[in-house]
């Protein structure tokens, strides 16, 4: 059968197309050939990669290929069907009982992806009856969970425990259930959320609280194993495939909620279990990675040094304490304009653009890796330099 034709696709795709062409929003997928742990094939140009969130360097780890290649060999390729029906493998109860032991929790439940679990967990949590208060720079996953959970959202101020104080004083006394959403390191800004004063506000208010630990896995707290391991969070969510180098996402919390969200969380009760080989590189990442604790201090001396040069050059690194840099560039041209010319000279550092970042805040977004050397960084920050005066 014949593909549609331009002239009869609907108006409102083009509208919306040529909208993101001239705020210069409009993406696309670059082919992308990894070379090594750091370095990548763009367009037939190696570049060191500054863009992925592999932060220790697991990915292409030779643990996690030949645990992944073991799990295909005794499993297959496939998990075949749904955990609830005949997918949930019998290695599965023993990863997730070594994931709550690493956590500090009493139970975990192993989902498919970060964006898949944020989604599905919160609709599980909440209803229409219920208010839903998301730190103002939640991942979009997180708030696309809370509109299909018809909830009543409201957003506070970045950080800001006061506001969401105020907000829960104000709105929460009607809630049927109230959750408050955040997480424990941002993705765009590379800052933190103090959780124990998250924690302290949403008891006093009677409040679920979720943290979305994706970008803390693998690499802060003891072992690596994220900032919140051990606390008193109702729904601690995570991912494998940033610091943890594999796929898929985590809930930490208590073997009751776990028993519930196997029977209410959609996410799990309608999608195929995870393949098998992503299996056995999550069994060799949870593994690995709490003994890599010299692997993080240099990731965390690389990133010191790089907020510390970048600074010196005059530029914004925000609130950044982490792995993930940004360079707050304001403008979206000026943010493309540093990203290609950082390409020609060896570097992929994507932009950043206006919707995945509020309006006047387009950046770069440096991510830093365990592989990475001083070299590398001050590489880049040379290049930067140039672009500036040139």
């Amino acid at each position: 059968m014949a593909a549609p034709t331009g002239g009869r696709l609907p108006s409102f795709l083009r509208t919306a197309l040529e909208s993101r062409r001239r705020a210069d929003q409009l993406r696309g997928l670059p082919a992308i050939t990894p070379l090594t742990g750091t370095l990548v094939e763009v367009a037939g140009q190696a570049l060191i990669n500054f863009s992925s969130n592999d932060y220790l360097g697991l990915a292409r780890h030779t643990a996690l290929i030949e645990g992944a290649a073991r799990y295909l060999r005794r499993y297959g390729a496939g998990a075949t069907a749904s955990r609830l029906v005949c997918g949930n493998l019998d290695c599965l109860p023993e990863l997730e009982a070594r994931l709550a032991r690493l956590k500090g929790a009493e139970a975990a439940l192993i989902l498919n992806s970060g964006y898949q679990a944020n989604v599905s967990l919160i609709p599980a949590l909440v209803n229409r009856r219920s208010l839903v208060l998301a730190d103002r720079l939640c991942h979009n996953s997180l708030i696309q969970g809370v509109v299909l959970s018809r909830a009543k959202l409201i957003r506070f101020r970045h950080n800001d425990l006061a506001h969401l104080e105020e907000l829960l004083t104000r709105h929460g006394q009607d809630a049927e259930r109230i959750l408050v959403v955040s997480e424990s390191v941002f993705s765009m800004d590379g800052d933190r959320a103090d959780l124990d004063a998250l924690i302290a506000v949403s008891r006093r208010h009677r409040a679920l609280l979720m943290i979305d630990e994706a970008h803390a896995t693998g690499v802060l707290g003891p072992g690596g194993m994220g900032l919140g391991g051990g606390k008193d969070i109702d729904v601690l969510m995570g991912t494998f495939g940033k610091g943890l180098g594999s796929y898929g996402a985590y809930v930490a919390c208590s073997a009751e909620l776990r028993e519930y969200l196997i029977n209410f969380c959609s996410g799990l009760i309608y999608s195929t279990a995870l393949p098998p080989p992503v299996l056995g590189a999550i069994e060799a990442a949870l593994a690995l990675a709490p003994k890599m604790d010299r692997e993080r201090a240099h990731l965390h001396r690389l990133a010191d040094g790089l907020r510390q040069g970048l600074r010196a050059l005059g530029l914004s690194t925000g609130d950044s304490t982490t792995q993930i840099v940004p360079v707050i560039l304001g403008d979206v041209s000026r943010a493309l304009a540093m990203s290609r010319w950082l390409s020609r000279h060896g570097f992929l550092a994507a932009a950043i653009r206006p919707p995945t970042v509020e309006p006047g805040q387009a950046r770069l977004r440096l991510a830093l890796s365990a592989l990475h050397t001083q070299e590398q960084v001050d590489r880049l920050l040379a290049a930067i330099s140039s672009f500036l005066n040139g």
